[in-house]
């Protein structure tokens, strides 16, 4: 007999709230094929189809429309649930960090270990890397419980809570030995994947120098693509202080234009105090002690791209239907 899971509701949400299977699949770091799997079982189950394509994009169904907001209350519920259980247990609270992929590679890992291990008590975290459209849907929704990155919650103060904390640089660097030659928009650019967020700095940056998509070169992550600018390939955009370390040693330089050095903002953004876990209450505050700053300013070398999308939401599809 077919049956209504948490999993196929998680489903639904996420491809409503981000508007394809894609988004959801990459939200969620599981193949389309799961997703499309579970969202149509929960369609055979309704006897709706709940979500229905138009155009280059996809609508609700009157029926799917009334189904948003009470899948989204019982996926919450579920988070709850799931919480309450691992407490009676004794089993560690969870913090899920997602971030920009700049903080995710650098900064993330050596930040939520820091928290950790200092928090006094078992706590199981974990970090993955979301576009700025995927943070408010998968903190609002509960499968995130902290976004660090651009201030998502600016237009949305009953749902979530942004508070800034990190002011950033961000630069372009080239080869210690070579400098580009002619305007931006003819260079060679290095770039790490998110580029492809329109609402990320580095594609903000590269609006506003009215660069060429045939002009980059994606790399796996901004290590990568800083390795290829010190050999002399390209320009790379690059937070100041996460690449300090290679421009003192004379690997890079940094590359003036008109519009850069460009002052950036890292909030960290959460449900309202009264709705967030006791562990992203407790990373906030953690987030503006001495020991994160430290932690921010130097986080170490860059982490391999294997840890950029690690399965946060593991638990969820791992559950029995």
């Amino acid at each position: 007999m077919l049956r209504m899971t948490l999993t196929q509701l998680s489903t639904f949400v996420l491809v409503a709230r981000l508007g394809s299977v894609k988004a959801a699949a990459g939200a969620l770091g599981v193949s389309e094929p799961a997703v499309s799997q579970a969202l149509s079982a929960l369609r055979q189950h309704l006897g709706d189809p709940l979500i229905e394509r138009a155009g280059t994009g996809m609508r609700l169904t009157p029926a799917g429309t009334r189904l948003l907001p009470v899948a989204s209350q019982m996926v919450s519920l579920g988070a709850d649930a799931e919480a309450a259980v691992r407490a009676g247990q004794g089993a560690p609270e969870q913090l899920r960090v997602v971030a920009s992929s700049a903080v995710v590679e650098f900064v993330a890992p050596p930040l939520v270990d820091t928290f950790a291990a200092q928090s006094g008590h078992k706590i199981e975290t974990s970090s993955g890397v979301a576009a700025s459209d995927e943070m408010p849907v998968l903190v609002g929704n509960r499968f995130a419980d902290v976004a660090i990155g651009p201030n998502i919650g600016a237009d949305r103060a009953s749902e979530l809570h942004s508070e800034p904390v990190y002011r950033a640089r961000l630069i372009l660097v080239a080869s210690g030995s070579t400098l580009p030659h002619g305007p931006p928009d003819r260079w060679p650019w290095l770039v790490d994947p998110s580029v492809t967020d329109p609402d990320s700095d580095y594609a903000r940056l590269l609006r506003r120098l009215h660069v060429n998509e045939a002009k980059t070169r994606v790399f796996p992550n901004q290590t990568a693509a800083w390795a290829a600018a010190a050999d002399g390939a390209g320009v790379a955009p690059a937070i100041a202080h996460l690449v300090s370390d290679r421009v003192r040693r004379g690997e890079l330089r940094v590359v003036d234009t008109s519009i850069t050095p460009i002052e950036t903002t890292w909030y960290a953004t959460a449900l309202p105090p009264e709705r967030r876990s006791t562990a992203a209450d407790k990373f906030l505050h953690f987030l503006h002690t001495a020991t994160a700053m430290r932690v921010i300013r130097k986080p170490g070398a860059g982490v391999p791209p294997s840890r950029f999308r690690p399965p946060i939401y593991v638990t969820l599809w791992n559950a029995p239907d």
